[in-house]
C-alpha cells in the first residue's frame, strides 16, 4: 500500500512541477525511447557510469559543502559536457556558495543552485555569449542513454526543454520504482538500480550529469526537513534550509 502510495505521490509532484526553473514532466518516456535510432542500440552494451563509485580519467568530482553535512558527487563531462562545465564554473566562482535547497520533496528530490533561494533566479555560464548553446532562456538538455535518474543522480532543473541555467537537484526517493519499466527503454542493470529508488517519470526530459559517491545520508537529512507550502501551494519549501557554504572541485576531467 505504501508503495502504491508513494507512486501516486511521485505522480503529483511531476505534474506540480512546472514553475520557476523546477523538475517539471509531463512525460514518463525514457531517454531512449525518444529516438528510434537510440532504440535499435543494445542498451545492455552500454557503459553505466552511475553504477559504480570509482572515478575515471574522463570524469570530474565536486564535494558540496554544506551545513548539513559534505555530498560527493562525480559529474559526466562526456555525456553532459554542456551540464558539467555550467556547474564546475559556477563552483569556481563562488557562484553557489551561501545558496540554499530551497525546495525539498521528501521520497522525491532536493533542489537547489538558485541564487535568489526561492526557485525564481540563476543564470547558464552562457547566457547573452553563444546562442547555440544558450536562448537566453537556458542551455540546451543533454538526454542520454547511459544515465538516468537514479537514487542519488544529479540533474538539471528546468521549466521545460532548453532551459537549464544554475538549478539542480538530487534525486532522492528510495523506493523501488522497477515496475513497469521495459527492458526495451532501460538497460537491465538500471531497471536493477531503480529497485533501490529514483525518478525513473524524469527520464528523457533533465539533464542528468552527476551521482552521489559519499553522502546519502546528508541527502535525505536534507529532504527530511521541515516544510511550509510555497506561493504555489506546494509543501516544499523549508523552515529552516540547509545552505551551501561552498562547492570544492576535486578533480577535472583529463581531455
Amino acid at each position: 500500500m505504501k508503495k502504491i502510495f508513494t507512486v501516486l505521490l511521485t505522480s503529483i509532484f511531476v505534474l506540480t512541477l512546472s514553475a520557476c526553473n523546477s523538475t517539471n514532466s509531463d512525460s514518463s518516456e525514457s531517454s531512449t525511447s525518444k529516438s528510434s535510432t537510440e532504440k535499435k542500440v543494445d542498451l545492455n552494451t552500454l557503459d553505466l557510469p552511475q553504477l559504480t563509485s570509482e572515478v575515471n580519467d574522463n570524469e570530474s568530482v565536486v564535494e558540496l559543502e554544506t551545513t548539513a553535512g559534505n555530498i560527493k558527487i562525480k559529474l559526466f563531462n562526456e555525456q553532459a559536457p554542456l551540464a558539467v562545465e555550467n556547474f564546475i564554473t559556477h563552483a569556481k566562482a563562488g557562484y553557489y556558495n551561501d545558496t540554499t535547497f530551497h525546495r525539498v520533496i521528501n521520497d522525491f528530490m532536493i533542489q537547489g543552485g538558485d541564487p535568489n533561494g526561492d526557485g525564481t533566479g540563476g543564470e547558464s555560464i552562457w547566457k547573452d555569449k553563444d546562442e547555440k548553446i544558450d536562448s537566453g532562456n537556458g542551455f540546451k538538455n543533454e538526454i542520454s542513454n547511459q544515465l538516468y535518474n537514479i537514487r542519488g543522480a544529479l540533474s538539471m532543473a528546468n521549466a521545460g526543454a532548453d532551459t537549464n541555467g544554475s538549478q539542480f537537484f538530487i534525486n532522492q526517493n528510495n523506493d523501488d520504482q522497477s515496475d513497469g519499466l521495459l527492458y526495451d527503454d532501460y538497460p537491465e542493470k538500471i531497471i536493477e538500480a531503480y529497485k533501490n529508488g529514483g525518478n525513473p517519470s524524469l527520464d528523457g526530459d533533465y539533464t542528468v550529469f552527476g551521482q552521489v559517491i559519499e553522502g546519502m545520508d546528508v541527502v535525505d537529512k536534507i529532504a527530511s526537513a521541515e516544510v511550509t507550502e510555497n506561493s504555489s501551494g506546494e509543501s516544499s519549501t523549508p523552515k529552516d534550509p540547509v545552505k551551501i557554504t561552498a562547492i570544492n572541485v576535486i578533480q577535472e576531467a583529463k581531455s
